[in-house]
């Protein structure tokens, strides 16, 4: 697939992106981070460095989380056909997180 280079404004700032995802989307990833680094800018006071740390660590605990979230369902769904005969499809293979 051809990237596609978006434009985009972060805390102020442009940063071009080239991605094989729609423009579309980089804005709307762009925009989550722009309004997360907002957001503890006020609460924090913290300078622009230290603001995308602590905005990528919460991105990651939020993935994290989700991810967890979609193994427990997975789990739970597999058990629940397991009790009606159903057969239990396999997990597709995730990249190993680091531990925290």
């Amino acid at each position: 697939m051809e990237k596609i280079r978006t434009t985009v404004r972060i805390a102020g700032k442009e940063y071009t992106i080239a991605s094989t995802d729609s423009e579309q989307y980089v804005n709307r990833v762009a925009a989550w981070v722009d309004r997360r680094m907002n957001e503890l800018a006020v609460a924090t006071r913290l300078p622009a460095t230290q603001l995308a740390v602590l905005t990528a660590v919460n991105a990651a605990d939020d993935m994290m989380k989700s991810r967890d979230e979609i193994r427990r369902l997975e789990a739970e769904l597999d058990a629940l056909r397991a009790r009606l005969g159903e057969p239990v499809a396999e997990a597709p293979e995730t990249p190993d997180e680091p531990e925290a």
